[in-house]
């Protein structure tokens, strides 16, 4: 897959609890950015917001794509055990069983499974959750530059499971756990990632927003996706603003997905943020993640679905339906 270029790991962390662009085609079966645009364009037309009840379940017209949500087998698993660097660990399972059992209730047509930091770049679990999806579920997967076995084992990796995995992920939140800025090894990851055609998912917070920048920038062709709004509230105003600007390059998407309430830690309004995302990507751009976890419910999981429509009313009924599924299923070949 060459994703078109235009377009909950580390919750504990984001919460404090657990814890000039490139003119070149971005080729999708052939088909350059500008006729992909047009082709998602003219399939927006098309979309019918009957979905929004979550009652489409349609799967040759796919009405609502859930981009990012972790699975896990538990604390007490032993054929799918976590691993001794994972940051957290879960106590409860979130298997993908439930999942689907909560898609079906929620109107969700399809998921990407984002392969969590508990489990490190054993995908184990994660083969278990898209054998287990039976072509309703997708993943990403997570492997790191700067351990040589764990950059060599991506190429194969991502080889055996082609039209599988969507996107190989880059975390970038603790001084501890960053990417090799500036260096060999991380060029080499996203070449690996660039030449497997899948897209490159960003995890970060938005003052380490300058090292990814460069690679961003050369691999133009490469799409790039941003998780959780770029964590607005984890940076200064100043920091996120140079995340915004990453809207400039055609190889961005933006998700919306790990949405703050002002209930919660750092209590503030994000409505304003998400108005600048949508100005700044557009909504053709943008995917939206969330709402499943181990106490998930079908009802649950389509409320979260519905509270996100509430901080896209400024949209229209076309532009909502391709964020809540139009564009991702363009985007990883959903059908």
């Amino acid at each position: 897959m060459k994703p078109f270029a235009t377009t909950n790991d580390s919750l504990a962390v984001y919460f404090g609890g657990q814890r000039s662009p490139s003119k070149r085609s971005n080729p999708i079966n052939g088909i350059s950015r500008r006729d992909c645009l047009g082709i998602l364009g003219g399939s927006l037309a098309g979309l019918a917001l009957t979905s929004m009840s979550g009652l489409d379940k349609t799967r040759n017209n796919p009405s609502v794509v859930d981009t990012h949500l972790h699975c896990f087998a538990g604390a007490d698993s032993q054929e799918f055990p976590y691993h001794p660097n994972g940051p957290y660990r879960p106590v409860s399972a979130a298997t993908p069983e439930h999942l689907l059992s909560c898609m079906e209730g929620a109107g969700v047509s399809y998921a990407i499974v984002v392969h969590p930091e508990p489990y490190q770049d054993d995908h184990r679990y994660l083969d278990h959750c898209l054998e287990v999806g039976g072509g309703r579920l997708k993943g990403t997967c997570l492997f790191f530059a700067d351990r040589p076995k764990s950059l060599a084992a991506m190429p194969s990796f991502l080889k055996d499971r082609e039209g599988k995995i969507i996107a190989s992920r880059v975390h970038a939140y603790a001084p501890d756990r960053l990417p090799p800025f500036g260096k060999p090894e991380l060029r080499k990851w996203w070449r690996s990632v660039a030449d497997a055609g899948v897209a490159v998912q960003l995890h970060f917070e938005p003052r380490y927003a300058p090292g990814f920048e460069p690679y961003i920038r050369e691999f133009a062709d490469t799409t790039v996706i941003i998780d959780h709004l770029g964590r607005p509230f984890q940076g200064s105003p100043e920091e996120h603003a140079r995340v915004i600007r990453w809207a400039d390059f055609p190889n961005t998407v933006m998700k919306l997905s790990s949405i703050p309430t002002e209930e919660r830690y750092p209590h503030q309004d994000i409505r304003p943020i998400i108005r600048q995302l949508t100005s700044a990507w557009g909504a053709k751009r943008m995917i939206y993640g969330g709402g499943f976890n181990g106490d998930a419910t079908p009802d649950s999981y389509h409320g979260y679905r519905q509270d996100l429509l509430g901080y896209l009313s400024h949209l229209s009924a076309q532009e909502q339906a391709a964020i809540l599924g139009g564009n991702a299923a363009q985007l990883f070949h959903l059908s």
